[in-house]
């Protein structure tokens, strides 16, 4: 017992903890999210890579966005998004966005075997103009748009907070043109789940892993139940097949003992006739 226990830990436990970042995340629609994934030592040099989630049965992703060298910002789109390996975090930006935006994405992580991969989920809510009071930013001179906070609820809708902050965009970035809003930094915690990728264009579909990290362990513990169940069978099939034939070779010595004696009943009657 103790042992399947263990091996269903080593099984299950080694990518827990590879990528740690926002579960969750709420924001209205044309706002820009700025978020970050931070990542273990060994994994610095690896090449990590953003996109969104897809598939029904099995996972894949689209629209993937590779990080470059160290420190360089990839823009694609509306998805910006670089690798900072002396904070050992990715960092990625979303520019206003849009409802359709809304979903699953995967933030990972490649390497030998299966990549590391955390999922993070986006939720957009509408905008409607009428709700938003006119907020002049003093270092922009601009006049932008806030949402209050809705009775009982915080100013940008559900978040779980963590001890992971979000991290600001790179100061080379500059939102697209049509963005009325800056950008929002974001609380971060772990997470197990991710969606779509913001970006125009696509890439070549990645297969994720999770699912077969979650299977693994059940055909390991079937496979066990199915030996054991095989070896039970045979034990009893062969301690049958033991009784049957010490009862056969019973039988026998019966027979046998029954026809000595019939002789020698037969040998002492003789003198008498």
């Amino acid at each position: 017992m103790r042992l399947l226990v263990l091996l269903w830990g080593c099984l299950l436990l080694p990518g827990y903890e590879a990528l740690e970042g926002p579960e969750e995340i709420s924001r209205f629609e044309g706002d820009t999210v700025s978020l970050q994934c931070t990542y273990r030592e060994e994994l610095r040099d690896h090449r990590k890579y953003w996109c969104r989630k897809g598939g029904i049965l099995f996972s894949r992703c689209s629209g993937t966005i590779y990080a470059e060298e160290e420190g360089q910002e990839t823009m694609k789109g509306r998805v910006s998004i670089r690798d900072s390996r002396q904070e050992l975090s990715l960092i990625v930006t979303l520019w206003n966005l849009t409802l359709q935006d809304a979903g699953e994405y995967w933030c990972g992580v490649e390497k030998r075997g299966p990549d590391e991969s955390l999922l993070i989920s986006l939720f957009v809510f509408p905008a409607s103009p009428g709700l938003y009071p006119a907020v002049t930013t003093a270092k922009q001179g601009k006049t932008g748009a806030e949402a209050p906070p809705l009775p009982g609820t915080s100013q940008y809708g559900h978040e779980r907070t963590s001890q992971y902050t979000g991290t600001s965009p790179h100061p080379a970035t500059s939102p697209p043109a049509g963005s009325s809003r800056p950008p929002m930094q974001l609380d971060s915690t772990s997470a197990e789940d991710a969606s779509p990728a913001l970006s125009s264009g696509s890439s070549k579909p990645r297969v994720s892993i999770p699912m077969v990290r979650i299977l693994a362990p059940v055909l390991v513990l079937l496979s066990l139940l199915s030996a054991a169940g095989l070896i039970a069978f045979c034990s009893h099939l062969l301690l049958w097949r033991k009784e049957a034939q010490q009862a056969t070779e019973t039988q026998r010595n019966e027979k046998v003992c029954l026809s000595h004696l019939n002789s020698l009943m037969f040998s002492l009657s003789l003198p008498w006739l």
